[in-house]
């Protein structure tokens, strides 16, 4: 099973490399509010196609590089 996640580009200035702001929304345990949890990670784009503010799917991959660990796979509606 591959793991995939959806995301925002906020970045898209290295070369083959975009930065993703995946959002997640978890429930506090004592205040049983949701809170909104924010992870950057970086995901290889091949062709440099992707630019900011499109939103993505990604999918875990082996380590490109030190801190690449996901590949762009399409773009969302």
């Amino acid at each position: 099973m591959v793991k995939r996640k959806v995301g925002m580009i906020i970045s898209d200035k290295p070369q083959k490399t975009v930065v993703v702001k995946i959002t997640n929304y978890v429930k506090h345990p004592l205040y049983k509010k949701y809170v909104k949890q924010i992870t950057r990670v970086y995901a290889h784009d091949e062709k440099n196609e992707y630019k900011a503010g499109e939103k993505v799917m990604i999918e875990a991959t082996r380590p490109l590089s030190k801190k690449k660990r996901w590949r762009v796979i399409r773009r969302m509606k």
